[in-house]
Order: structure tokens, then sequence, then C-alpha cells
């Protein structure tokens, strides 16, 4: 996986490319709409990228205080911008991992 593009794509996918970090694949579950698995694929890694996309993920879920405990583990501030740009950012981010 070498772009975004490409990784939107996989989407249509029934199951994540192989290969994947783990960031990618919670982020990959959550664009497939399953919060959950996502959730649980990165809750317990123990990192600042784990962090920023826990906290991307309560925030999408509207547990605003939650998200703000996460990002403060990773190290940032809850961003201005839509879920759907922080996911873009969250997936550039972690391609480059």
């Amino acid at each position: 996986m070498t772009n975004t593009e490409d990784f939107k794509q996989s989407l249509s996918f029934n199951q994540p490319p192989a290969g994947l970090n783990v960031y990618l694949e919670s982020l990959w579950y959550d664009g497939k709409g399953n919060w959950d698995r996502s959730h649980e694929v990165i809750q317990d890694v123990p990192d600042k990228t784990a962090s920023w996309i826990h906290a991307y993920l309560h925030r999408k879920e509207g547990d605003i205080w939650n998200a703000d405990y996460w990002y403060g583990k990773a190290g940032r501030t809850r961003p201005a911008v839509s879920l759907d740009n922080e996911w873009e950012t969250l997936v550039e981010y972690c391609l480059g991992i």
C-alpha cells in the first residue's frame, strides 16, 4: 500500500489487505464502517500514533471528553476539521510509518 487512493480502493475488499500495520488496519475497519473492530484493534497499542487514532475514534463516537484525553496522550489537540479530513490525514500519516 503506497498511497491514500490505493488504501481507499482497498475498502472494497472483504478483508484488510495483507501486511497492513496495526494503525492502517484500524483505519481500514473504520473506513468500512466497523467502529467496534477499529477500536478493538487499536485500543491497547501504547504509543502516540495509536492514541491519535483512538482519539479520532472517540471523537467520531461523540465522546468528546474521552477523545480529548486520547488527543492529550498523543501530544495533540482536537482538530477543527471534519472527521473525514482527519481520517485521511491519519491514513497519510500512517502510510509513511
